[in-house]
């Protein structure tokens, strides 16, 4: 049940779960480095209303071989500095793709983890951050558990059967453009990127979930 604060009013109990890799992409994209303590606050911030139980993070790590192990060290550096600012970090180590790239796919992992960590914890509102379609049937089974589900992404990265199978969701747009310019090399360079999942059909987002009507 909501604890309620110290004005009487029930605050919601948030879990949320965040793949790396899409939500990488989306921002390198847009230009921009992530800034993981604002995309925290945004969410479950102090001013949300919203108590954060836990903010879990899954990130792929280039492959444990020789040629990628400079690049396997900054990743763990990364994961580090995640950890020690207070996420729950969850890694799989890559496999080797094509030249340049590797496969580090932790959808499974994270659409199992959702499932224990809510029956578990028995959060309010799950919030999954990702636009990976793949992710629909997840949200349906948590709906189906009497969980709010909704999903933080941005329009060019969000599949439309995710988009409908949320009860609402957060456009990032707004809170990507806060973030720091990357400089155009380092931000379209390819190496050490993981391997890009199929994106399926989108449709644009409406506006910040505050102001869109939910989707039961």
């Amino acid at each position: 049940m909501p604890r309620k604060n110290s004005h009487g009013s029930h605050r919601p109990r948030v879990l949320i779960l965040v793949d790396e890799s899409n939500v990488g992409s989306s921002v390198r994209t847009a230009g921009r480095g992530l800034d993981w303590i604002k995309l925290r606050d945004f969410l479950a911030g102090p001013v949300t209303g919203r108590d954060l139980i836990e903010m879990v993070v899954y990130a792929g790590l280039p492959p444990a071989t020789p040629a990628w192990q400079e690049e396997r060290d900054k990743k763990n550096k990364f994961v580090h500095w995640l950890r020690s600012n207070g996420f729950l970090v969850v890694t799989k180590d890559g496999s080797p793709a094509e030249e340049g790239h590797y496969k580090a796919n932790v959808d499974v992992m994270m659409a199992i983890d959702a499932l224990e960590l809510s029956i578990e914890m028995r959060p309010d509102l799950v919030i999954l951050v990702t636009g990976d379609a793949d992710f629909a049937y997840l949200v349906i089974k948590l709906r189906r558990h009497g969980i709010r589900v909704e999903v933080a992404s941005v329009a060019a990265n969000l599949g439309n059967i995710l988009r409908t199978a949320a009860n609402d969701v957060i456009d990032l747009a707004t809170l990507f453009r806060t973030f720091e310019i990357t400089p155009q090399d380092s931000a379209t360079r390819p190496r050490a990127q993981q391997q890009q999942r199929r994106r399926s059909r989108f449709r644009p987002l409406g506006p910040p979930a505050k102001n869109l009507t939910a989707e039961s």
